[in-house]
């Protein structure tokens, strides 16, 4: 599992670059001919990545009800997010992730309900879970490159 949160930190710290180097105005920016906008990407892998481990273990979520519902698939951003929200998004980026390695540390994940991605992966544990949740990552990151030509 080391390789995997290895990963993901490296995800992360790419993700942190963006909130530090873009202004607010800018991670608000939907670009024309996009549905979303960086914060909105970044918003959408913190609530997944809880989502995939956490909430299909039955476990609860590091995350509000009220991000959940703004970020989840099949969501679009609806108001311009504040700066209070991009710290805090900030500070999820890690706590999210440093709690996921010791909860998988302390073995908590004992119960998982089988899902199969859009992508087609049937993930069967939160081991598979966070595997698959790298590759989630970086397609959200790589959409974030592009919608960052635009600004």
């Amino acid at each position: 599992m080391q390789s995997t949160f290895d990963i993901t930190l490296s995800s992360r710290n790419i993700l942190l670059k963006f909130l530090e180097n873009y202004s607010l105005e800018q991670l608000n920016t939907i670009p024309e001919g996009y549905n979303n906008n960086l914060i909105w990407n970044i918003g959408h892998i913190v609530v997944v990545q809880q989502m995939l481990v956490y909430n299909l273990s039955g476990l609860p979520m590091m995350v509000a009800p009220e991000m959940v519902e703004q970020y989840k698939r099949g969501t679009r951003p609806e108001i311009p997010v504040t700066q209070e929200e991009v710290e805090q998004m900030k500070k999820l980026l890690y706590a999210t992730l440093e709690q996921t390695k010791k909860d998988f540390s302390d073995e908590i994940f004992k119960e998982y309900t089988a899902f199969t991605t859009m992508s087609g992966f049937h993930i069967r544990n939160a081991q598979e879970a966070m595997e698959f949740n790298n590759y989630h990552e970086g397609v959200h990151t790589g959409i974030m490159m592009r919608i960052s030509k635009f600004l």
